[in-house]
């Protein structure tokens, strides 16, 4: 029991359970992340940056780390959970478990050579020193292929490293290719894509699992709603049947009469990378009142 200002006793209810989620501490996929927590319900109780942060809505708290000691914190249990790139989850070879694929922060790991270089194919690599901050990624890639090179570990800005002599050609993450034309580098190849993980502690206690699932659920009723708009509008009762073909809608549009005769309302969820070619199709078959409205969440 805690007393308030006014002598009133009130009571605080602790939640006896939270769950700890691992999130990287700065950069892209920390904005993306924090982005699609909030639009989640899950809100930081402050703003200033500490290593461990209680959120409001949700009895979640949010653990800041390195993106590289993120994969074996949830792996040893330290977290629960975590979001991560998956270069630095499948370059820690960690026992974590994938959850989910969650589709933003994508990226890829490629190598790249000074531009004015000529490449026959990967065999150039060979006898050659790649810098890297992945040694684990590419070591296993040029094994694959069967080349001899010798990797040499940096840690932050790998581009420069032709440049100054450090290295003949780079190992890194390219996700425009800016970086690269800046220092005078071309990609030559794409090892592998990577994307944002929700990771999990496999030994996950029942009630932390029962957490976890709720904000996985929250998680898909943000992405489904993602690139969707609700459109409403009024159609004529015989144009209807076409129109029901254009908007099926997540399993068919709702229509609704009119109080005017012959005249029906069409309620359906589009997606927007077709929103104007629906549209024109629409107002041919003699829609009017057309009215578009954003979605935030979608339960399916």
């Amino acid at each position: 029991m805690v007393v308030c200002a006014l002598g009133k006793p009130f009571l605080y209810q602790i939640p006896a359970t939270m769950l700890r989620i691992a999130i990287q501490a700065k950069g892209r996929l920390y904005e993306e992340t924090m982005n699609l927590l909030s639009e989640a319900g899950i809100k930081l109780a402050t703003d200033k940056r500490t290593l461990l942060v209680p959120a409001k809505g949700f009895p979640v708290e949010v653990l800041f780390l390195r993106d590289d000691d993120i994969p074996q914190s949830v792996a040893d249990g330290v977290a629960d959970a975590g979001i991560v790139g998956e270069n630095e989850y499948v370059e820690k070879k960690s026992s974590a478990e994938i959850i989910k694929r969650l589709g933003f922060s994508k990226c890829r790991l490629s190598l790249a050579i000074p531009k004015d270089e000529k490449y026959p194919g990967p065999e150039w690599f060979n006898g050659k020193k790649i810098a890297t901050s992945y040694p684990e990624i590419l070591s296993r890639y040029l094994d694959r292929q069967k080349i001899r090179a010798d990797i040499h570990v940096i840690s932050g800005s790998v581009e420069i490293a032709p440049g100054i002599g450090l290295a003949d050609a780079i190992f890194d993450i390219v996700s425009s290719g800016s970086t690269l034309t800046s220092n005078h580098l071309r990609e030559v190849e794409v090892v592998m894509q990577s994307e944002a993980l929700l990771i999990g502690h496999p030994g996950m206690a029942p009630e932390k699992q029962q957490l976890l699932e709720e904000l996985i659920f929250r998680i898909n009723s943000v992405q489904q709603a993602e690139g969707k708009k609700y459109i409403l509008l009024n159609a004529p009762n015989a144009s209807l049947p076409e129109i029901i073909r254009i908007l099926p809608g997540m399993k068919s549009p709702t229509i609704m009469p009119l109080a005017e005769e012959g005249w029906s309302s069409v309620h359906s969820v589009i997606a927007e990378q077709r929103f104007w070619e629906i549209i024109g199709q629409l107002r041919d078959l003699g829609a009017e009142g057309i009215l578009v409205v954003p979605i935030e969440k979608m339960i399916l």
